[in-house]
């Protein structure tokens, strides 16, 4: 049996955990140092010059048309620590894992991975929740969101809206993803997620969230890395990859996109 990997000395507060618990969010300030953080965007950089990955027909690949024009911007790899070191390295960076840790309780399990660029002019997301009610999908997913750069309201940062967690899942739970009626959370409650490089925002797959289309010049890189506690289903990235892909594919098929691979 796989032990925990949690270590004497918690990374977080009592107060912070609670916070976490009670808002189902979390911001750690300067968890990742400037020198963690160049090497980072460093590898963001050499990523996107591989065009050989960059394609609508892989699966690795996502797509968001820019706000004004519609053209069709390359946004995300996903997943991505296979193809970047310096990102695997942050997935399982012991600092970031005992953070973790300390709200789980236990070992967290890394779940799903993925680098979004955001390039000026991108269209933002629809409220959703990160939950999808696929066959023992983790109810205990959460998603802790590394900043390359620094995020404001000007370049689309996430909105987190706090409390609607303890509702549970907020959308029909059968095996599809579903935008959220803007009715269904307050507006008022909105929190910005306005993050420093560096500084990592942590929150349940139950959180609603949105965000808006990057008006700015200037790029929103950001690593997305999803975990699982370990009580709830164990180290599963590779059969979810497997499942998440299965299920892209009818997707595309769907809409006649039938010539699709991963690479």
């Amino acid at each position: 049996m796989a032990t925990s990997t949690l270590t004497d000395a918690p990374a977080l507060t009592e107060a912070q955990i609670e916070h976490y618990r009670q808002q189902g969010y979390l911001i750690v300030r300067g968890l990742f140092s400037a020198a963690d953080v160049e090497e980072a965007l460093a590898e963001a950089d050499r990523l996107l010059q591989m065009r050989d990955l960059i394609a609508t027909e892989n699966l690795r690949c996502r797509w968001q048309p820019h706000v004004k024009t519609q053209e069709c911007l390359f946004e995300c790899f996903d997943p991505v620590i296979d193809i970047g070191p310096v990102c695997a390295r942050l997935a399982h960076d012991p600092r970031l894992l005992q953070v973790l840790g300390d709200l789980y309780g236990e070992e967290a399990c890394l779940f799903k991975d993925k680098l979004i660029y955001k390039p000026p002019g991108a269209k933002g997301y629809d409220l959703h929740q990160d939950f999808i009610a696929w066959r023992d999908f983790p109810r205990t997913f959460l998603t802790a969101l590394i900043a390359f750069d620094a995020t404001g309201l000007d370049n689309g940062c996430t909105m987190i809206y706090p409390g609607y967690h303890h509702n549970g899942c907020l959308a029909p739970e059968d095996g599809d993803y579903h935008p959220l009626p803007k009715e269904t959370v307050d507006e008022a409650k909105a929190v910005p997620l306005i993050l420093d490089p560096g500084d990592v925002a942590i929150f349940g797959c139950f959180t609603p969230h949105n965000s808006a289309p990057n008006q700015s010049e200037r790029w929103r890189r950001q690593l997305y890395l999803s975990y699982n506690a370990f009580s709830d289903g164990g180290h599963r990235r590779d059969q979810h990859y497997q499942e998440f892909h299965a299920w892209l594919r009818k997707k595309y098929a769907a809409y006649g996109k039938h010539f699709v691979y991963f690479k």
